[in-house]
Formats: structure tokens, C-alpha cells, sequence
């Protein structure tokens, strides 16, 4: 279960946007949050690869152009002129590098005359959830990556394009673009089954030992749920343009790859939406717990308080003063022998003979007791009988 003191993303973040109001197109500001920007450029062919890291924008100039694809990785979105002169080095829109320095974008794809915009989001599980926001320029020889942090999911496409696994050094720009996508959506895979075993605590926490933290608990996975989906929801739509719409920056087989990760939004998607309405039903069965729970105390309380009440009628006749000696009637009992024994027997015979009964009806004790239809006496719910090895379970 989640610790309770595991703080949240603020609200406010979600609509963070650095351009001010009003402010004309591609205006260009960057978050004063943000660190400095370092650029990781590697550059391959089928035979050779060539790897930069904290290279200069002079090196990142020289470098274009001389290997038939060039991956540049930009971490940190602090510096706008950095960020101004790779848009004039590799001819991107302004709206595009304004989009880049903005974040909080939902996924999207925008479509320029000689290079695609896409963006999407990878998580982060630190001290609380979140996720960033990674911006990919698709160019026809070139793949520009944006992202504010260090740490990413993209380490095995750099470990394939390095040791020439699989097709990635044969194919083109959009086969990469289409591996970094890959790996931007699977690594929700792993963040959904953390989350999964965190429901199933929870869930179990509520049926055993409803504790009033668990509604805190249960209200943090819920606003979790909310960011993933908010992450996961567009990226369909996304995927969905850079299959169906038609660009010369895009093969066909790379399209065939990009419906597989459509598929797997569609799943991550389906997850989403299960644990949601798992968390959502956990705030029903805390209730119904607590209420059980409260309902067991009150009938052994209800039945200690019936139990002691033929006791206290007998205690207090007993106690009633009536002298004896002015009647033969009068409590004759207090004048026996075994009078004060054969007092407290009684009373315990009472006690015994109402636990008895209360027993015989069911209403204390695990007693099982078969319900019997008015006709042939049979039992009206019946054990399933015990399935064969080939038969399934609907």
C-alpha cells in the first residue's frame, strides 16, 4: 500500500504554460525550473556509428548530414537560444519549438512540410507518480528527442543501434521514431503492474482490516489513475493519425510496426480502466466492511446485554426485602441451606440454555445450517460439483 505521506503533483502543473497571454506565435520561454540543455548526438549507418555526448551546436552543424541518419538527444529545456538555434539548424516551425518549451502537452502529431512533430509522455515513479513529456522531431534524415530530465526509457533502442541488433541500423528515420515510440509506450507496462499489486493490497487491506487511512490511500491511486489515463488516453489518437494519414516520411512497413503499438495503448488503456474501477469499488467495500464489522460488534454486545437479563431479573427479586419471618411466603428460598448456590446455578442455566438457543437459530457461531424447500426437503443451493481437468471456466 501507497505510504501515506507520498506527496501528489500539484494541480496547477498540469496547466503550466510559460508563453504568456496574448503573446504572438513561437514565442519562445523557457521554464526558469529547467536545467541547462546537453546534447547527445549519434549518428549511424549499416557499417559504422559514430556517438557524441555534451557535443556543441558548431560539432551538432558539422555532424548533419554525414551519416544517413543522426539521432539527437536534447536533455533540458533551460537554455531558448539553445533550443532556437537547432530549430534554425534543422529548419523547425516555430510553433513546434514554442510546443517543445511548453509542457504539459497531451500526446499529438502535427504535420510540417519537411519534418513531423509528435508528442508523447513517459512515466516517472520516484517519490510520487509523474510523467514527462518527450518531444520527437521526425526529419528525413535526422531524429530530434526534447525531454526536460535525465532518465528515460530509451537506453535498449541506444544499446541495439550500438550493437546492431535487429533491424534498426538497416532501416530508416521512421523506424527509429517508430522504436522510441515503442519504448515510450511499454514503459507504462511495468508502472500498471506495480500499480496493479498496490490495488490488490489495498483491496485486501479493505476486506480484512478496514482502516480509515485507507480512503487517503485509495484517493491517491485514484488521482494516479487519472494521470496515466490522461498520459495513455490520447496516445490512440495519435497513433491512429501516424497509421492512417498518408506522408512521405513514413513507409508503409513502418505503419505495419506502428499498429502494433496502437494495440498496445488499447491494452495499457483497458488496464487503466480496470484498476479504476477497482479503486473506484474499494470505497464500497471499505463502507460495507466498516458497517459489517460495526453490525458484529452490536450483536455481541446485543446478545452479552440479553443474556444478562433473566440474570438480573433473578437478582434483583432476590433482592427485594420482604421478611421471611412474617410469612411463609416471603422468600422461603432464603432460608434454605444451598439458597445462594442454587441462585447462581440457575442464573447459569439461563445464560447456557439462551447461548444454546441462540446457537440453534444461527445467529452466534460459524453453524452452517441447509435451507430446505417446502417440497421434497431438499437443499435449495447446492455445492457445483468439481470441474474436470478439460473443462474451462467461463
Amino acid at each position: 500500500m501507497a505510504d501515506n505521506a507520498t506527496p501528489h503533483t500539484p494541480l496547477s502543473n498540469l496547466s503550466r504554460r510559460h508563453t504568456p497571454p496574448g503573446a504572438r506565435p513561437g514565442t519562445l520561454i523557457a521554464d526558469p525550473r529547467s536545467r541547462p540543455p546537453t546534447i547527445h548526438v549519434i549518428g549511424y549507418s549499416v557499417e559504422n556509428i559514430q556517438e557524441s555526448d555534451g557535443a556543441g551546436l558548431d560539432e551538432l552543424a558539422a555532424a548533419v548530414g554525414k551519416f544517413p541518419i543522426t539521432w539527437v538527444d536534447v536533455v533540458g529545456l533551460g537554455d531558448v537560444e539553445t533550443i532556437r538555434k537547432l530549430g534554425d539548424i534543422f529548419n523547425i516551425h516555430r510553433l513546434a519549438l514554442e510546443d517543445i518549451v511548453n509542457l504539459h502537452q497531451r500526446p499529438k502529431v502535427e504535420a510540417y512540410e519537411d519534418h513531423i512533430f509528435i508528442v508523447t509522455r513517459i512515466p516517472h515513479t520516484g517519490a510520487h507518480l509523474a510523467t514527462e513529456q518527450i518531444s520527437l522531431i521526425l526529419g528525413k534524415d535526422h531524429i530530434l528527442t526534447f525531454q526536460e530530465t535525465p532518465g528515460d526509457c530509451f537506453d535498449p533502442v541506444r544499446h541495439r543501434i550500438r550493437t546492431s541488433q535487429g533491424r534498426i541500423r538497416e532501416s530508416g528515420c521512421d523506424y527509429l521514431a517508430y522504436a522510441l515510440l515503442d519504448a515510450a509506450i511499454d514503459s507504462f507496462f511495468p508502472v500498471l503492474e506495480d500499480y496493479g499489486e498496490r490495488v490488490e493490497s489495498l483491496e485486501h487491506v479493505a476486506l480484512t482490516d478496514p482502516d480509515p487511512s485507507l480512503i487517503a490511500s485509495v484517493h491517491r491511486i485514484k488521482r494516479d489513475f487519472l494521470m496515466l489515463r490522461r498520459a495513455i488516453w490520447p496516445l490512440r489518437e495519435m497513433l491512429n493519425v501516424l497509421v492512417r494519414d498518408e506522408t512521405k516520411l513514413l513507409s508503409s512497413q513502418t505503419r505495419i510496426y506502428l499498429r502494433d503499438c496502437y494495440d498496445h495503448t488499447v491494452q495499457l488503456m483497458d488496464i487503466v480502466e480496470t484498476y479504476r474501477e477497482i479503486a473506484s469499488g474499494l470505497f464500497e467495500i471499505y463502507h460495507s466492511s466498516v458497517s459489517t464489522k460495526i453490525n458484529e460488534i452490536m450483536k455481541v454486545l446485543t446478545i452479552i446485554t440479553t443474556l444478562f437479563i433473566p440474570m438480573s431479573f433473578v437478582a434483583s427479586l432476590y433482592g427485594m426485602n420482604f421478611d421471611a419471618t412474617a410469612s411463609p411466603w416471603n422468600m422461603p428460598e432464603l432460608g434454605l441451606r444451598y439458597g445462594y448456590p442454587a441462585t447462581l446455578l440457575l442464573m447459569s442455566l439461563l445464560a447456557a440454555g439462551m447461548l444454546l438457543y441462540f446457537r440453534s437459530k444461527g445467529w452466534i457461531g460459524r453453524q452452517r445450517k441447509r435451507r430446505r424447500n417446502a417440497h421434497g426437503g431438499r437443499a435449495l443451493y447446492r455445492k457445483p460439483k468439481t470441474q474436470t481437468r478439460n473443462s474451462h471456466i467461463a
